[in-house]
This record gives C-alpha cells, structure tokens and sequence, in this order.
C-alpha cells in the first residue's frame, strides 16, 4: 500500500530535532557519497493573464539508507508588494491552496511508498537548516534574535533557533503591524521569552546575537550597515542572497554543501541554488519572469571567506574563530537531499502510528514497459 500523508499528519509526528538529526545526516552522506541530489529546477510558462506565470518546480535526491524523493511544487506566480518591499506570491488555483507534493519511493524496490503534502515539512526543513546555522556558527552565548518577518517561516526557525541556543529574546519587525504584533505575543507565551515587537526595521538589530531575515521578499531586506559585531546572519529570500554591505562584512561564512555534477560531466556542475527555464522570448521574460528567475543562478556567498561542512566537522577549518567575527550560514544546492531525509522519518513514524490514508501500490503501476 502507498501512504497518503497529509500536513495534520506530518505535524504530529515531526519535530525540529528530528528534522535537525535528518538532515545533518543527509548533509554528512552528501559528503560520503552515499547519497546525491540535484539543484532546484523551475520551468515557467506564460499563462493568459499577462500579470501572472505558470511555474513548475522540482527538486530531488535518495540515498543508500533506501528513499529517493522528488519534491514538486505547480504554482501561478504574482508580483506584489508589501509597503515599500516587493514580494512574489503564490497560489494553486485560487489565492490561499497551494500544490507541493513529496513522492517517496524504496530505492530497493522501486514502490512508491508514500506521497505527502510538503507544506509543515517544507519549513520545517528551512527552519532546521537555519538551526544547523547557529549551532555550528553562532557564539555559544548567543539569547538575543533579531528577527525580519513574522510569517511560517519565522515560527519554524524560532522551533530551531531554541533547540540550539538558550534563547531568552526576540526583538521581531513584519511589515503589516497586527501580523507582527500577533507573532510576538505567540512567541513569548510558547517560549517564555521577552519580545520586543519593533516599529522600524532597524531596530530588530540593536544588540541581536543572530539576525534572520525570513521573507517572500525579491529584493534584499537585510542591511549590512546595522549588524553589530559578533552576529551571526540566517537570509531566507530577498532574492536568496543578503545585501551587499552584509556580504561584505561577514567573517566567516558556513555552506552545507553543494550538489555533485553528473557523473563523468564535471563542466555541468553548478553551485546554484536553481535553475530557470522559460517558455519566452526576451520582452515576455523581462515583463514576466520572476525577478528571482530574472537574477539568473545564485552561487556562493562570500565565496573567500566560505567554510564547507565537511571541512567543519572533519576540523579540517576552523567556523568562528572570534566572538567579534560576523557570521553566515547557507545549505548551498542541496534541497534534494532535504524531501528524502525528512519525508522518510515522515513516513516511518506515521506508518508506526497508523495515520495517513492508504491507497493500492498497484494504482501508480502497468504492465506496459516505460
């Protein structure tokens, strides 16, 4: 049978340190060679409406532990702003559903063993990656988050941010007031901390140990000048790089990995984090491809200055090495190697505890050779 796993069934099997554990493990085999993974593809179409674009995107990878994944997400794309910031939405049909599916299979025999929505896993595996971040990379005293957004992905790195650090404050600045308002009182009743709910936006910095940015912005929020010495830096958006100042202050910066070529191809490998194809000429894709998109593939940040985790945890380089150094932390390409690690826990936990629904294998088989 193939387990349907819906996101009320994700949730109460899935928690940070497993997602932190998994994909830790998933990184150290990216690094054995046990297991592999490709950068993100998107491929975008134009639909009728000239303010909107089609996108299909996915990412994928497995390993010897026995699961492959492919993570796809079909969304139509929306420029907007929020105030002065513009943002890219999203949705599936209407404003507010959304299609991300995780297909799971048995690298031993080839079954799809589960399909699962991926909207909980998908920020638990970006709130975990930022969790990795500050254990390997902020100061070990670090209590003071200085926090850029206030939305799901801001809940899911509050989760890891308190599994690694004895986190004792929050000072938080979202756009919209009642959303940040709102966000702050949850997290000071959920975590006993004190919140600072901030006006302006430079005001998340003043004395912050880690600052994260977590927004759907295209352009980036973070501002360089404002950092103090001594913090660490975790970007989710803004067009997946942080602003030029904060690039060029940080120290140090952390890089999980990225994915390996294809085999006996070494000119096709790429530390982008995705790649883009369009269905659209010059004028088409300057109108409506996604700035993201538009930006062309994202590399390395600080490339100069950038410790890789295998460097790190073999101790062959040093992280921080100063309690005043700027740091940063970034996964590189390797979201495939995310769906498998995560889905699989998923999936085991959520088969031991009888949830999820069942539907026949041979459903998704023929007889017909492919």
């Amino acid at each position: 049978m193939t387990l349907i796993i819906a996101n009320a069934d994700v949730q109460q099997v899935l928690d940070m340190p497993t997602t932190i554990a998994a994909l830790e493990e998933a990184y150290q085999q990216m690094i054995t060679k046990e297991a592999v993974c490709r950068p993100r593809i998107d491929i975008q179409i134009p639909t009728r409406d000239r303010d909107k674009t089609y996108q299909w995107g996915t990412m994928e990878g497995g390993s010897v532990n026995g699961y492959f994944a492919i993570r796809m997400k079909s969304d139509i794309i929306v420029q907007d702003r929020a105030g002065e910031v513009p943002t890219e939405e999203k949705y599936c049909t209407r404003p507010g559903l959304y299609c991300g599916l995780i297909w799971l299979f048995d690298t031993n025999s080839g079954a799809p063993v589960a399909i699962l929505n991926d909207g909980i896993l998908q920020h638990m595996r970006v709130g975990a990656d930022g969790g990795i971040g500050v254990k390997y990379m902020a100061r070990q005293d670090a209590s003071v988050i200085g926090m850029l957004g206030s939305g799901g992905m801001a809940h899911a790195h509050m989760q890891a941010f308190t599994c690694v650090r004895p986190i004792r404050r929050l000072q938080v600045y979202s756009p919209t007031k009642a959303n940040r308002e709102r966000f702050g009182q949850e997290m000071a009743g959920k975590y006993g901390i004190e919140v600072q709910v901030c006006d302006r936006p430079e005001d998340v910095y003043k004395g912050a140990d880690i600052v994260a940015a977590l927004t759907d912005a295209t352009e980036p929020v973070l501002n360089g000048n404002a950092l103090e010495d001594g913090t660490h830096v975790v970007n989710i958006g803004g067009s997946g790089k942080p602003d030029k100042e904060t690039i060029k202050r940080i120290d140090v910066s952390l890089r999980f990995g990225t994915a390996p070529a294809p085999w006996g191809l070494p000119e096709f490998g790429t530390t982008a984090s995705r790649l883009t194809y369009a269905a659209m000429d010059p004028a088409t894709a300057e109108r409506r491809m996604s700035p993201d998109a538009k930006r062309g593939p994202r590399g390395v940040v600080a490339e100069d200055r950038t410790v890789f985790f295998a460097d790190l945890i073999s101790g062959r380089k040093p992280g921080r090495s100063s309690d005043r150094q700027i740091t940063y932390s970034e996964r590189g390409n390797l979201q495939g190697a995310q769906f498998w690690a995560v889905a699989a826990k998923v999936y085991e936990a959520a088969k031991a505890k009888g949830l999820g629904r069942e539907i026949p294998t041979e459903w998704l088989l023929q007889d017909i050779r492919d």
